[in-house]
């Protein structure tokens, strides 16, 4: 069986698995119902977008009995049951199966239905990193929520830092349990061997015309020349070292660390460049040291001097990962020969990809912190109470609009470049083998 057959066999057609997974669906009818009457909001926005996401192959095929698996369904409905019939939930994990679980199913419906064509890694990757986005813009909507509408989802008296700490942990939970959820179905493609019929086959993609498109180079549109941006990016380089040199002089370890990290990053361009092969054009390249530039500096005391200094870094930054980001998910559109990604998926999963990325920088925030507080020291990461983390996500997001925005024109070719070197690597162990 093929890579893509192996996801178009999720569908199950079965008497047993028919009766099994509408039962389930009436769970998920019944809670949809509760929440109604109850007015729990988010468990009647979870339970209606579950059933649409379930029952679509059905609809879409018209036939009842094409359903995805029912222990799949079940997972979906765990949060119901448990609800119900289990101890109080004291942990984000169980949720957190079931909305991993209705990415896969959505991943793969996508798949079957529209031109994105998928392979199963590549789905349970992106399955994770759902899970993990959907955590972040979870509660980002429900601060939103309580600052424009006066609710009191997660502003519910508590203090800032405690708010700030229970979201943390609500996201580590969240972490560990897209993690999980990407065994569990890793494991599952690995071991499928169910045939596809003429209705569930995966017709193959078409490329269109419309997809190709001239790259610009950003060099050409900054108003200055390739050597004035190379200029540029050596300067600041220089006064990176003048901010190590500060931090070393007044021992002060969040501007050392900050200082000798951004240092490093600034030459990965042009390591890529030499050692790989990958094109990063000298644009691209003031791109990216600007933006740990500016971080660096904030370290040393801008960050308390201009209050807006931070959302400008975390935009600038966030654009650099969603850029990273757009570039690899390009680079296995051209280099994946069953991999096929249209403008709105490479749209929606820089998005996916950049809320993930934030919610795992928030952690590691939040682990620095606190292990600095413990230790009576200086942290070299810190956060300030919730308002600061869901706007500094907030802006993240932002940053990932602006890439996925215009990175189909300035990021060209780097991807084609990157694929290029896939490519080589990828026939290289094909031949040795």
């Amino acid at each position: 069986m093929t890579e893509t057959d192996k996801l178009a066999a999720l569908f199950v057609e079965s008497s047993r698995n028919t009766v099994l997974s509408w039962l389930l669906v009436l769970v998920l009818g019944g809670s949809l119902f509760g929440g109604i009457l109850l007015e729990q909001y988010e468990s009647v926005l979870f339970s209606a977008v579950a059933i649409a996401i379930i029952v679509a192959p059905a609809i879409a095929f018209r036939d009842p009995t094409v359903l995805p698996p029912w222990y799949f369904v079940g997972l979906i409905c765990l949060p119901v049951l448990w609800d119900a019939f289990g101890p109080q939930m004291a942990t984000a994990i169980v949720p957190s199966l079931a909305l991993a679980t209705l990415g896969l199913l959505m991943a793969v419906e996508l798949h079957r239905f529209t031109p994105l064509r998928l392979v199963p890694w590549f789905t349970v990757v992106l399955t994770v990193l759902f899970t993990l986005a959907m955590g972040g813009l979870l509660n980002i909507l429900r601060w939103s929520s309580d600052v424009l509408f006066g609710t009191a989802f997660l502003l519910d008296g508590r203090t800032q830092d405690a708010i700030n700490a229970a979201v943390m942990i609500e996201l580590i939970y969240v972490t560990l349990a897209g993690l999980l959820a990407g065994a569990i179905f890793y494991a599952y493609f690995h071991t499928i061997s169910g045939q596809t019929d003429s209705r569930t086959a995966v017709p193959s993609a078409r490329q269109s015309a419309e997809e190709d498109v001239e790259s610009v180079a950003l060099s050409e549109r900054l108003g200055i020349s390739t050597r004035r941006q190379r200029q540029l990016v050596r300067a600041m380089q220089i006064a990176l070292v003048v901010v190590l040199a500060y931090g070393l002089w007044t021992l002060q370890l969040p501007v050392i660390t900050n200082a000798i990290l951004a240092l490093v990053i600034t030459f990965i361009p042009a390591v890529l460049n030499r050692d790989f092969n990958i094109t990063v054009e000298p644009g691209l390249a003031l791109w990216v040291t600007s933006a740990v530039f500016l971080h660096a500096i904030g370290t040393a005391g801008l960050y308390d001097a201009i209050a807006t200094w931070d959302h400008l870094t975390h935009t600038l930054s966030a654009t650099v990962v969603a850029a990273a980001g757009y570039a690899t998910l390009q680079a296995l559109h051209i280099h994946g020969e069953s991999i096929h990604l249209p403008r709105w998926a490479m749209f929606a999963f820089t998005l996916v990809f950049i809320l993930a990325m934030g919610v795992i920088w928030e952690i590691l925030e939040f682990f620095v912190d606190q292990g600095a507080l413990v230790l009576g020291i200086d942290p070299v990461l810190a956060q300030h109470g919730i308002d600061d983390t869901i706007v500094d996500m907030m802006f993240n997001v932002l940053g990932a609009i602006i890439v996925a925005t215009w990175g189909t024109v300035y990021l060209t070719e780097f991807s084609d470049s990157l694929a290029t070197q896939l490519e080589e690597r990828f026939d290289a162990r094909e031949s040795d083998s």
